[in-house]
């Protein structure tokens, strides 16, 4: 999966979950919280986890674009 498909995939996933006007904003907004716990998590060990921390960066790079 590349990471505009990933970015597009989370805020479907968080889409359904909310109920109510700004669904399409909301729901890129929480896909960038949870990113961005992705990256941090990550950064514990950044030695190891490099290239899935680039993944995720632009994964965030695609959903503040959107």
């Amino acid at each position: 999966m590349t990471p505009k498909e990933k970015a597009l995939d989370l805020v479907e996933q968080f889409s359904s979950v909310l109920m109510h006007d700004e669904v399409y904003e909301d729901s890129v907004m929480c896909a960038l919280v949870a990113v961005n716990e992705v990256i941090e998590a990550l950064h514990e060990h950044h030695w190891q986890n490099r290239l899935i921390i680039d993944f995720w960066k632009e994964v965030k790079h695609e959903l503040e674009k959107l």
